[in-house]
């Protein structure tokens, strides 16, 4: 591994610029072939932010990918979004050393819900898919605790689904 000198100089605007493009340019050039078809979209939203729709089958292949290859160390959020039609699933992932974030839109069918659980890959998403699961019924396959976080085990529905409603007595 090559070192730089350091020094107090910060890095300048259009630096940080030109570093950053290059890498966001890198992963919109690069990773449509590495995932293929199922990567729908992948698109430059502003400096520092992607943004990619991925087929369910292949979330699993784009976070590890994106982790071993491209430095992204950091999962903050997998959250869940009814559509009406179907289910989004929303990750957003950053790779702190290229000061860049991809957020990562996943479709998922109403009628099977499922995904594969990115929790091996980082820690973080644990939590945030036992609460996919939890309020929508989300189930993340190879996931080590698939359990309901929030509410009682035995409930038997996911309250923020659009077509939840409350009993009545």
């Amino acid at each position: 591994m090559q070192s730089t000198p350091s020094t107090d100089a910060p890095i300048s605007r259009k630096e940080m610029s030109l570093l950053v493009s290059g890498f966001e340019k890198r992963l919109e050039r690069e990773l449509p072939g590495k995932i293929g078809p199922d990567l729908m979209e992948i698109s430059i939203k502003k400096e520092g932010l992607l943004a990619a729709v991925v087929e369910r089958n292949s979330i699993l292949k784009l976070c590890r990918i994106l982790r071993d290859n491209y430095g992204f160390d950091h999962l903050s959020l997998v959250s869940a979004v009814d559509m009406r039609s179907r289910f989004e699933l929303v990750y957003h992932i950053t790779s702190y050393p290229n000061y860049c974030m991809i957020e990562i839109k996943v479709p998922v069918p109403k009628d099977d819900p499922k995904v594969q659980s990115v929790s091996n890959l980082w820690g973080g998403a644990n939590w945030h898919e036992r609460e996919a699961y939890d309020m929508m019924g989300i189930v993340f396959e190879g996931h080590p605790d698939h359990r309901r976080i929030l509410l009682p085990q035995d409930f038997k529905y996911f309250p923020l689904r659009k077509d939840f409603r409350m009993e009545e007595d």
